[in-house]
């Protein structure tokens, strides 16, 4: 016999659980399928087991340094066992915390495939193991995968790890060579390089981090490869045999080799597979494509997170679920990408929302830059001795409105959701002038520039 829901879900990521949740807590019948965890890439595959390891490597980077701050740390070692054994107990325990949420609020959780049969006068209809069930709204999240592109010896290559792999290692690599400068290229170089891995990137781009504030991204880059880590930048890989990479560089082709290789080149949609094909959804650039209260193209059908391919973070996804559900009867609720921040958590992190100076650039928009090093806060200097780093506010030149906050220095994951609501509130530099902040902390640096800009 067919059950029918007001809402059925595929996939249990940040856009799945938290629209689920959402769904719940108004009371409606919810049925959630996931054929892997609970959490999705996010919990189980990326976000909180790497920076469960990274905290592991900061505290170790922190050791080390201890004699700069009086604290003498003797016979200091560390085990990557435990670190990765401490990572899979914390990832047990958030996946246990999305299920226990699921619970609370009624979703009914189905630990496995889904496939969408069609739309009819009834509903849309989903079959799955055993049987089928009928919803009168589909919610698609089926998240991304991480993309291979096609390089000769990449196909079919053991040697080649993504994301998935090098979180799953038993042994920690001597030389790790990295294909991809971005986020969680720069990431893992970050960990596996605070534990003493020789490691070396190669990326296509003419800088780390595309997207990101170029100045503060090549900041990141000189620290690092003060630290050991070998950039190759502007440089196309053109074939991989086993452990060795070879690319090509202003004409000259070099060959590097590892013990182990990481492909991080990005990820893409995953949109086949569950029968997207019987609804005649649109696509747009490789992902399914939205407007602004997250519908596709067919009635009562949505799309959120990664699998919309435009904004592939773990808190956009979210919020995104928010939206579908807020929209499910009748409300008027719209996704807005201006102040989306992004957060590179190496050490010392680099944080950003709203608008580049490239972006700026590209869009026409005129806008005045202030920037004060991180040393004018006086916590940063008590905490981060020899440290340095940089706050950037981008206004804008007519109106004086903050349109773009961009930090490298740690803690700046902890600070950047200040800018996201002086952008998303569309505050001036008079308004943020006003707002007090607590003293001594680092996020004073925010008003600080804001000063230094106004006078």
């Amino acid at each position: 016999m067919e059950k029918n829901y007001d809402l059925a879900i595929i996939g249990g990521g940040p856009a799945g659980y938290v629209a689920a949740e959402r769904a719940g807590a108004k009371g409606l019948k919810v049925v959630l399928f996931e054929k892997k965890e609970l959490g999705g890439v996010c919990l189980n595959e990326g976000c909180m087991p790497t920076k469960t390891l990274l905290y592991s490597a900061k505290l170790y980077d922190n050791a080390k340094a201890g004699n700069k701050y009086g604290v003498e740390a003797n016979d200091l070692s560390y085990s990557f066992d435990k670190m990765m054994a401490r990572k899979k107990k914390v990832v047990k325990k958030l996946v246990g915390g999305v299920g226990a949420k699921m619970k609370q609020f009624k979703v009914e959780v189905m630990n496995e495939s889904a496939f969408i049969k069609g739309r009819t006068q009834r509903g849309i209809e989903l079959a799955f193991q055993e049987g089928t069930i009928l919803a009168s709204n589909l919610l698609i999240c089926t998240g991304s995968e991480a993309f291979i592109p096609p390089i000769p010896g990449v196909e079919d290559n053991d040697a080649i790890m993504t994301n998935r792999e090098i979180l799953a290692l038993k042994e920690q690599p001597k030389e790790l060579v990295i294909i991809g400068g971005g986020v969680i290229g720069m990431e893992f170089a970050s960990f596996f390089n605070s534990l003493g891995t020789k490691v070396t990137i190669v990326e296509m781009m003419d800088e780390i981090l595309t997207g990101m504030d170029v100045e503060q991204s090549a900041m990141l880059r000189q620290m690092y490869a003060k630290k050991g880590i070998v950039f190759n930048l502007s440089s196309r890989v053109t074939k991989v045999e086993g452990t060795s990479v070879t690319f090509e560089r202003d004409g000259q082709s070099q060959t590097i080799q590892g013990d182990k290789v990481l492909m991080s080149v990005g990820r893409k949609p995953v949109t086949s597979g569950f029968g997207l094909e019987n609804l005649g959804v649109e696509l747009h650039k490789g992902g399914i494509k939205v407007d602004e209260k997250m519908r596709t193209n067919i009635p009562n059908v949505y799309a959120a997170g990664d699998v919309t391919g435009f904004s592939l973070l773990a808190h956009t996804a979210s919020r995104e679920g928010e939206v579908v559900v807020n929209n499910l009867n009748g409300g008027n609720d719209q996704m807005r990408y201006n102040a989306i921040p992004g957060v590179v958590y190496t050490n010392p992190e680099l944080s950003g929302v709203g608008l580049t100076e490239d972006a700026a650039k590209a869009k026409g928009i005129e806008v005045k830059v202030a920037q004060l090093p991180m040393a004018y806060a006086g916590r940063f200097i008590a905490e981060n001795e020899g440290g340095s780093g940089m706050c950037k506010v981008l206004v804008g030149a007519k109106c004086g409105e903050v349109l773009g906050v961009h930090m490298i220095g740690n803690p700046s994951s902890e600070m950047i959701y200040g800018a996201c609501m002086a952008i998303e509130n569309e505050m001036t530099l008079k308004e943020m002038e006003q707002v007090v902040f607590p003293h001594p902390t680092i996020s004073e640096i925010f008003r600080e520039t804001v000063f230094a800009h106004s006078h």
